[in-house]
């Protein structure tokens, strides 16, 4: 537990990180390392849950992206401030440095084996951000509405 927590801590300041880098208002600086850390945390449950890599990116990044579009509707701004900052930690870099190492490296059947693991990861985060996105507005704006009812009866 103490471990996943650290996980959450490290990926959420990643994604801050992200977030400052790509000039995100520094007042959704936050709600942006909440976004990523939670994206993450659940990457690392869904794949302890299935062993699949691929599967935990998929489900992590449907997460991921309901979780920007719930951002964007509480804080009134649009979804990508939230949406790329937080797939930072789910990019899969080292598939990458990895399909370019044994490519140098002459191993051939390597590299070819570690470039389609990750372009099966990203086509997974791909789908997982489509199936995000196509969760109707209505979910959000039902949200928005609550957002609305309690800042007017805590005035």
């Amino acid at each position: 537990m103490i471990a996943l927590l650290v996980q959450f801590v490290l990926a959420a300041l990643g994604t801050l990180g992200f977030a400052v880098m790509f000039q995100c208002p520094p007042r959704h600086y936050a709600f942006s390392a909440l976004v990523g850390g939670l994206g993450w945390t659940v990457y690392l449950v869904a794949l302890e849950l299935s062993g699949l890599a691929a599967v935990a990116c998929f489900i992590s990044a449907l997460v991921l992206t309901v979780l920007a579009r719930l951002a964007s509707v509480l804080r009134k701004t649009p979804v990508t401030v939230f949406l790329l900052a937080g797939m930072f930690p789910l990019v899969p870099g080292a598939g990458i440095y990895n399909t370019a190492y044994q490519l140098f490296a002459g191993n051939g059947g390597m590299a070819a084996q570690k470039g389609l693991e990750t372009l099966v990861i990203a086509g997974t985060i791909a789908l997982g951000i489509l199936f995000g996105s196509a969760v109707p507005q209505v979910v959000f704006d039902k949200a928005a509405r609550l957002r609305k009812r309690l800042r007017q009866t805590g005035k």
